[in-house]
Parts: structure tokens; C-alpha cells; sequence
């Protein structure tokens, strides 16, 4: 079975990322490719100190694939590899994506957590996906910390026209109300498009 997702890859100016950036380009097995800047929450600057500012994202369809394209470039800051494990919702909309916004769940009690947050961020009318899923980091470097959240993501796709900041605020009314639920969600990073290059 393919399981499709996210791509974070570090943008760095040598030979092999750039090899991996056009091998995206023309590859059948990535839908949408983006150049994004990465806005990390203190949560998240505390898991993965050796982060990068500015990253390739890209959407794709089989991440066995991915993974074995991601390690012939033996990253030394982490490449994150985010993977569906199921489906929230998808609204149907031509608008352009924004912004994505991955939070980690501390714990999920109940599949009756999950139809909760599921049904709040559908009403989020800027939300056009929402995913659960599950993260793996690609890096030649030993982590610090080991992620304890790495099974219990949810990524968040907001398309609009407004600024960045505009949408990250949007983002973080909708992390509240699913607090107010009872529903631990915590934010780890956003990645805000500067430019779609597929």
C-alpha cells in the first residue's frame, strides 16, 4: 500500500539537494512541491535544535520512495518525513495553500476525541485538509531527544490570501477551541509558502 504525506527537506544550495529538487520536479510520485519558511514552536526548537529556517515541502504519494530518495543526500539537519495514517477531511477548493500547520496530540482518549477535533477543524472554512499521521526523521545526526509524539500528528493545509502571520493567528484560534475540548493539541511548527515550484 502507498502512504502518501509530506516532505520537509532543508533548503541548502549544493550538488545533492539540487539533484533531489529536480528529481522531484519530474517525478510522477510528488503532486505539489513548495518552497516554505519554517516558523518552529519552542516545543519544537526544543525536539529538534538543529532545524532549518527555509525547506522544500512537498506532497507525495509513496514514501518508501521518498525515503530512499531523501538518504542518498545524508542530510546533517533533519529531513522530516510527515505520513498519512488516515484522513480527517478534505474540502474541495481551487484557492492556493498557505500555509501547513503540524501540531502533535500528547494523547488520544477515545475515537470520539478524534470525530471531535475532526468536526471543529472542519468548520475552520480556511482548513482544507486535514490528516492524521505519523512522523520519521531522515539525518546523519544523533538527536538529543527522541520525539515522543512521533505517531500522533495532525497536519493542517489553510489556503488563503492573507499574510502569513493573519493565518498562523487562524491556526492557533482553532488549536484553542480543540483545548477547550479537552483535546491536548499542541503546536510543533508551521511552514508558510513563499512559492510553489511544482
Amino acid at each position: 500500500m502507498s502512504e502518501g504525506g509530506y516532505v520537509c527537506v532543508p533548503y541548502l544550495q549544493n550538488n545533492d539537494f539540487v539533484t533531489l529538487r529536480d528529481n522531484f520536479k519530474k517525478s510522477d510520485f510528488i503532486d505539489d512541491m513548495y518552497f516554505v519558511t519554517a516558523t518552529f514552536s519552542e516545543d519544537g526548537r526544543a525536539y529538534f535544535p538543529s532545524h532549518s529556517n527555509t525547506y522544500l515541502l512537498a506532497r507525495f504519494k509513496n514514501r518508501s520512495q521518498i525515503m530512499s530518495e531523501v538518504e542518498k543526500c545524508n542530510p546533517d539537519t533533519p529531513t522530516f518525513v510527515f505520513t498519512k495514517n488516515d484522513e480527517l477531511f478534505e474540502r474541495l477548493t481551487s484557492d492556493n495553500l498557505n500555509l501547513v500547520s503540524i501540531y502533535y496530540l500528547e494523547h488520544v482518549d477515545s475515537e470520539s476525541d478524534l470525530s471531535d477535533l475532526g468536526f471543529i477543524v472542519a468548520k475552520r472554512h480556511r482548513v482544507r485538509r486535514a490528516e492524521l499521521g505519523n512522523l520519521k526523521l531522515s539525518t546523519t545526526q544523533t538527536q538529543k531527544f527522541t520525539f515522543p509524539y512521533e505517531g500522533n500528528l495532525i497536519v493542517l493545509e489553510v489556503t488563503s490570501d492573507n499574510k502569513h502571520q493573519a493565518d498562523n493567528k487562524y491556526c492557533e484560534k482553532t488549536r484553542k477551541e480543540v483545548q477547550r475540548k479537552g483535546i491536548g493539541m499542541t503546536s510543533l511548527l508551521n511552514l508558510s509558502v513563499i512559492e510553489r515550484l511544482k
